[in-house]
């Protein structure tokens, strides 16, 4: 969870510029399919026919200048083939002179008109036409070589990015390596579960050589690139096991240092050892080989955890909080504030998670430097990307509205806008009444209102900036800014916005605005890169170990245990809160709707739940699920963020029972509270 010497050594490009070349291929893939789609419109406008001058036209090989008269005259003449059956009955009748006139004119004719469009097309290609098919030619190799090397560039991606969080020791854990025990039982589990993916992997391999359908050369090449990848990280965590870092506390306690191994690990050690009982000892390999089946989904989350970390490089958080700042807002008005604000920036990373990640330091800076105790500051911070997984053009509700026909995107989105409503409003009348301890005497108005309209002036550049970005790709692209496009449109609009800032406070020197610690558009490239690459590899192995976890549930049967339709509908909604509660507790949001959708959702549907209902209801359940214990992700992303230090003073603060796990019990309570009105309140209309 911390940043080891590999990030301080200036190597760190080694691992994040091959990192930042994949993510920006996969903007340059899905991006050229809208410039070959606009390509053809253009060609068709400039040359009417374009279509038919893509490829060099064929010369006809047919004898425009036959004679007819002797044509007929030789058909009448044929006689059938003695050893043709159908060809001695069909000639038993005479043929009519008329109707072989007929069919011979009419294939004359046909020649000569496709002679005429043959010269007509060897006259329509000129130099132009031919460089202009050059280029859209490229592109449409180009776009066909990204769809088929979407597959290698998600495992290169993984891969990479998993051994940079091993060796930068990023993984997501319970808690920090403190001590040299801690650090000593992580990496030496981490090593045997690494070992263990590197088997099964190599199983997977041999087994599918072994059967006797073909192997393709593009799945061995596939199967390769995931055995080499899992050596490397074997090798990876075995190097950081042997070269221990100094600074750790000699000693340690064993029950502490068993919670400071990643998630991974623990769910790569349980899916492990539950497929090597059953005698299957691929399957790891096999349910990772399920990431491959949805590259593109997988790595439309790598996109938007590298859109977070560039949000993280720039100012427009910061420049957001000084529009409220003025106002002297009481530090409970202000979380409730912030997490408010978070929600549309929520949407547009993907899930709540990665915002946490992006943003989730600026947020607790702000709010403790607005006077908020750490508790109230840690719980919201956790919270900030929970209201907004529910808004367009949230990545999460694509995925679901993609596995599950039952549901559109325009309907989740539809309804998930009352769903954000209605956790705002509980999330704010838990913060600002119970537990409150500052008074709400706000700045008058006419001395906060010109100090936020000055604020607001900064953001203006910013919103031009992002308005050009999606104007450019709506009127040259015809590409409209929604749930399908947003993930190569974000890596776009940040990029821009960096490229301002370097420009902006180039020219500016920093004096007039006080960005005096400006890095620059290079140092703000790699910046953000660095900790994608460790947040990709942290985030997207845990999601795919989910998958495998989802695989040992889905395989031992578990819920054939339980009946595959209720006759009450709010019985089964019982059922299924308290299982998609527990799943958000232990699998990462993608990997939980992957199972959800194969195993929970058929046994709501035949129960009388309503589709819509039933994930709205499954989105707010995993939202509780990341804030609750004994996993809580996202308060440890938090405390990956702001910090262990901050984490542990907050538990040393004295109070009641309440102030002491504020963090902890607020965002329970508030999205508790959600998750029972949305589950059992519109059953009351329709159950």
């Amino acid at each position: 969870m911390t940043k080891g010497s590999f990030r301080r050594s200036g190597l760190e490009w080694f691992s994040s510029l091959p990192a930042c070349l994949l993510l920006l291929s996969v903007v340059l893939f899905s991006t050229s399919s809208d410039i070959h789609n606009q390509m053809l419109r253009g060609g068709e406008q400039l040359w009417s026919g374009y279509y038919k001058l893509r490829m060099d036209p064929v010369a006809p090989t047919c004898n425009a200048d036959r004679d007819i008269d002797a044509a007929v005259a030789q058909e009448l003449a044929q006689k059938p083939a003695d050893d043709d059956p159908m060809a001695m009955l069909l000639g038993a009748q005479e043929k009519d002179p008329a109707d072989v006139r007929l069919a011979i004119e009419r294939s004359v004719a046909d020649c000569k008109a496709a002679y005429q469009s043959y010269d007509s097309l060897q006259d329509k290609l000129t130099p132009g036409v031919k460089a202009y098919r050059a280029v859209e030619l490229f592109v449409a190799d180009l776009i066909a070589f990204g769809l088929e090397s979407q597959r290698y560039i998600l495992v290169l991606l993984v891969m990479l990015c998993a051994a940079t969080a091993t060796l930068t020791r990023h993984h997501i854990a319970m808690r920090a390596m403190e001590t040299r025990l801690d650090y000593t039982v992580s990496l030496t589990l981490q090593t045997i579960a690494n070992a263990m993916l590197l088997g099964s992997s190599l199983i997977f391999r041999q087994s599918s050589l072994g059967t006797e359908t073909a192997v393709s050369s593009d799945d061995l090449l596939l199967h390769n690139f995931w055995v080499v990848g899992f050596a490397s990280l074997t090798l990876a965590s075995l190097y950081r096991l042997v070269r221990v870092p100094a600074g750790l506390a000699p000693g340690g306690q064993l029950n502490k240092a068993f919670l400071a191994v990643p998630l991974y690990t623990v769910m790569c050690l349980i899916s492990g050892s539950y497929f090597a009982l059953i005698g299957h000892t691929s399957g790891i390999g096999i349910y990772l080989g399920k990431m491959v089946e949805l590259a593109d989904m997988f790595l439309n989350v790598g996109l938007y955890v590298w859109v977070g970390m560039m949000l993280k490089q720039t100012r427009l958080a910061t420049l957001v909080f000084n529009l409220f700042r003025p106002w002297r807002m009481p530090p409970e008005l202000l979380a409730v504030v912030a997490v408010l604000v978070a929600a549309v920036p929520t949407a547009y990373t993907g899930a709540s998670g990665i915002f946490v990640i992006a943003a989730g330091a600026v947020i607790y800076s702000e709010l403790r430097a607005a006077g908020a105790r750490r508790q109230l500051a840690l719980a919201a911070t956790a919270m900030s990307g929970s209201l907004g997984v529910v808004l367009r053009p949230c990545l999460l509700v694509v995925v679901i509205a993609y596995l599950n026909r039952e549901v559109t995107t325009d309907d989740l989105f539809g309804w998930g806008i009352w769903v954000f409503v209605l956790t705002a409003a509980m999330f704010s009348a838990v913060a600002l009444t119970v537990n409150r301890q500052s008074k709400f005497n706000l700045a008058p108005a006419s001395e906060a209102l010109p100090a936020t309209l000055k604020a607001l002036r900064s953001l203006i550049p910013y919103a031009l900036v992002i308005v050009g970005v999606v104007l450019l790709y709506r009127f040259a692209l015809d590409v409209r800014m929604d749930e399908f496009s947003a993930p190569r449109l974000l890596p776009v609009i940040m990029l821009s916005i960096l490229v301002y800032e370097h420009i902006s406070f180039k020219n500016k020197k920093g004096s007039a605005t006080g960005e005096i610690n400006h890095q620059g558009l290079e140092r703000s490239v790699r910046g953000a890169t660095n900790d994608t690459t460790a947040e990709i590899g942290a985030l997207l192995l845990l999601l795919g170990l989910s998958v495998s976890i989802g695989g040992v549930i889905e395989r031992s049967q578990i819920m054939e245990a339980f009946p595959q339709a209720f006759d009450s509908a709010w019985s089964a909604m019982l059922l299924m809160v308290m299982i998609l509660v527990i799943l958000g507790m232990i699998m990462d949001a993608f990997g939980a709707v992957i199972l959800v959708t194969a195993t929970v959702a058929s046994i709501a549907y035949s129960s009388g739940i309503h589709p819509i209902h039933f994930w709205m209801v499954t989105l707010v359940a995993f939202e509780l699920g990341y804030l609750s214990p004994p996993v809580a992700l996202n308060h440890l992303l938090t405390r990956q963020v702001v910090g262990e230090a901050e984490v542990l003073a907050a538990q040393q603060e004295g109070g009641t029972f309440y102030q002491r796990h504020e963090r902890i019990i607020m965002p329970l309570i508030a999205m508790g509270i959600s998750l029972v009105l949305v589950a059992f309140v519109p059953l009351m209309f329709y159950a």
